[in-house]
């Protein structure tokens, strides 16, 4: 099965398919081609090469779907490379192309949670910045796969997504949200960084300590709305509902604020993921637990069909039991 999707010329465009060290020349002789996958012994060269496709004013991003029947997964591989040119003023990298290695590299589109694909879905705008980040990130499970002018970093391969993002139309929340979450699996990993021990414990300690934090002044403040008895209340939320509600919204948005600070120059992100995490997460945690109990059934009716069916037996004979008990005893 093979996929086409035509993206409008600006920075990106179509880069190819010659060989990486071909393609590596035509961007620069000091370009480095990163692509840890071994590679077959070279076939002799033929007496007269081709010369390199030129690049396309406009990108077309040609695919080869790859489908596990075992696994469920999905993965795909580039028919041609993706070409960007970095600008950005006084940090750009310049002309960048993934994958270099367009034999073995493959990509699953965005990966982003299945729950959360209303707001960034697989494929759209952005899909060729999130193709060209898959290359340019180590991933635990596969090598990163690119040529350009220069090593990038990971953190810089974050910025990098975040601008073509920009370039592809992505709107701006879209992309700030994006961009903050791949930051916060950066802080966590810290591989493919040239961070010093020191910074890279400075990043997972403020991370950390924020989720965290968060996360217990939340279930706090949710004991101290509801006045359980024995949980102390918070400074700033009052004693009446409405003041107590009003308090701890304010809280939510303000305490992760001054948090962010303690995240260096990923502050933004912090601004950011901080107050997500206290107001919107709770409100997405019903639709996670759900996504999680789906998955759950999926798996256990491929692995033992009667027993799935005979708990899907139980669950409504019981929720028949409660539901009529609930009726004769109210």
């Amino acid at each position: 099965m093979k996929l086409s999707v035509e993206q409008p010329g600006g920075s990106f465009y179509d880069a190819g398919h010659a060989p990486a060290e071909v393609a590596a020349d035509a961007i620069s002789p000091a370009a480095v081609v990163v692509n840890t996958e071994p590679q077959p012994a070279p076939a002799p060269p033929p007496e007269a090469p081709a010369p390199p496709v030129p690049p396309l004013p406009d990108l077309t991003i040609s695919l080869a779907r790859l489908y596990d029947t075992a696994s469920g997964r999905e993965e795909f591989r580039l028919l041609h490379r993706i070409g960007y040119v970095d600008d950005a003023p006084g940090i750009g990298v310049g002309t960048i192309q993934v994958p270099a290695d367009l034999e073995h590299w493959t990509t699953d589109l965005t990966s982003v949670p299945s729950f959360l694909t209303w707001l960034v879905p697989k494929t759209g705008a952005h899909l060729p910045a999130a193709i060209l980040h898959d290359g340019l990130v180590l991933n635990k499970d596969e090598p990163a796969s690119y040529i350009a002018e220069r090593v990038i970093h990971r953190d810089e391969a974050d910025r990098i997504f975040r601008d073509a993002m920009a370039k592809t139309g992505t709107g701006l929340i879209r992309r700030w949200l994006v961009w903050s979450a791949v930051t916060v699996a950066t802080m966590h990993e810290a591989r493919q960084v040239d961070w010093t021990s020191i910074q890279k414990w400075h990043y997972r300690i403020a991370l950390w300590g924020t989720l965290g934090l968060i996360v217990v002044l939340g279930i706090w403040g949710t004991l101290d709305l509801f006045d359980t008895p024995g949980v102390p209340s918070l400074p700033w939320m009052g004693d009446r509902p409405l003041t107590a509600l009003v308090g701890g919204l304010s809280g939510a948005l303000v305490i992760p604020l001054l948090l962010g600070l303690t995240w260096g120059k990923f502050r933004i992100a912090g601004w950011i993921v901080g107050p997500l995490i206290a107001v919107i997460i709770p409100a997405v945690l019903p639709i996670v637990l759900v996504g999680w109990l789906y998955v759950g059934v999926e798996k256990l009716h491929s692995w033992h069909p009667w027993l799935a069916e005979a708990l899907a037996i139980v669950g409504v004979v019981a929720a028949f039991g409660v539901f009529i008990a609930s009726w004769w005893f109210a």
